[in-house]
């Protein structure tokens, strides 16, 4: 507690002659930031004292790691992925698993949580980076590889081939964020920014600065990626950000990313360099912005038209060779200029 933890014996002594409601406790704007599943995060909250505290977050990531991460030994998710039939799953990899299904069908396929095997292969589950792999080790793969090799029935996820296997980072960190927003809002808290990875929740506005969260684009250029190539003012939605150019690693001269295409094995080739989603919720924008990538500009761009919960802004390069971008109506009210 702070200035209300020091008036509260008094109040408690006093009684009826001084009423809790007389004080008026002023907002401030709290901030967390911290390491977790392998990023970073940024916690922003209006509140009149710190309900969310350090311990409490990394308890609740804690709590998720177990669920969700193929990096933690004896997870849930590990557990279903040596496992030869399946696991009972816990409401964390079950709400996981369900919108990952969804979007899969969506998608026609372009988003499947069963490439581990392939992410595996190319050396980014276990960090192994190097040499390309062989096609026929590809190819023997990719019969392990398919959603429909998937059924959740009730509390129990089953797989149709003992080696099928799952990795839900495309889409966990966006469970996360929607998952923290939700203790947020167990506490009363009205307005908010949750940030993981560069996934980001948003409720209410800053209300301290009077104005609505603001959001920062990256900027594409010959290095990589710089701030900002747009801003955003959102309160009380989602956006998530893919993109090829953070992880990858070059080998015998050719970049690879660690999206990978579920039909061919391969890093997909894209025009895309960059989606950004908004939604309601952060998950659904983390595992659509994936698949948008998958898909490329122009089809991104027509599956967009029929998905209207959806906007996205997308950054691709032309075929001179220049960076260009492009977004969805709805997106564009959410832009602010920008000056570089």
């Amino acid at each position: 507690m702070k200035v209300f933890g020091i008036y509260l014996p008094v109040i408690v002594l006093l009684g009826a002659c001084v009423s809790t409601r007389n004080i008026n406790v002023p907002e401030e704007l709290f901030q967390q930031q911290g390491s977790a599943q392998g990023t970073t995060y940024s916690i922003r909250y209006i509140a009149t004292d710190s309900v969310l505290t350090a311990v409490m977050t990394e308890k609740l990531f804690a709590e998720l790691d177990q669920s969700l991460s193929i990096y933690k030994p004896g997870s849930l998710i590990n557990k279903f992925n040596e496992s030869p039939s399946g696991v009972n799953v816990d409401a964390h990899l079950k709400a996981v698993v369900e919108k990952a299904l969804y979007v899969n069908k969506a998608t026609n396929g372009s988003f499947d949580i069963t490439v581990y095997p392939l992410v595996d292969a190319w050396g980014f589950a276990n960090h192994t980076r190097g040499k390309i792999p062989d096609s026929a080790p590809i190819k023997n793969i990719l019969s392990c590889v398919g959603s429909k090799y998937l059924k959740l029935n009730g509390n129990f996820l089953s797989k149709e081939k003992t080696c099928v296997k799952i990795d839900v980072n495309g889409i966990a960190q966006g469970y996360s964020v929607d998952f923290i927003a939700g203790k947020l809002d167990q506490l009363g808290i009205k307005n908010y920014m949750v940030e993981v990875g560069g996934e980001i929740k948003t409720k209410g506005a800053n209300t301290i600065n009077k104005r609505d969260w603001t959001i920062g684009i990256e900027q594409p250029n010959d290095e990589g990626f710089e701030p900002y190539r747009a801003l955003l003012r959102v309160n009380d939605a989602a956006v998530t950000t893919s993109g090829s150019y953070r992880k990858f690693y070059d080998s015998e001269g050719k970049r690879i990313t660690h999206l990978i295409n579920p039909f061919t094995g391969y890093s997909i080739v894209s025009d895309l360099i960059s989606v950004t989603v908004i939604a309601k919720d952060a998950i659904t924008a983390d595992g659509f912005d994936n698949a948008l990538m998958f898909l490329g500009k122009d089809n991104a761009l027509k599956f967009l038209q029929t998905h209207r919960e959806l906007e996205a802004y997308l950054i691709y390069k032309k075929t001179n060779g220049t960076v260009g971008d492009t977004a969805t109506a709805g997106f564009k009210k959410f832009l602010l200029p920008v000056n570089n």
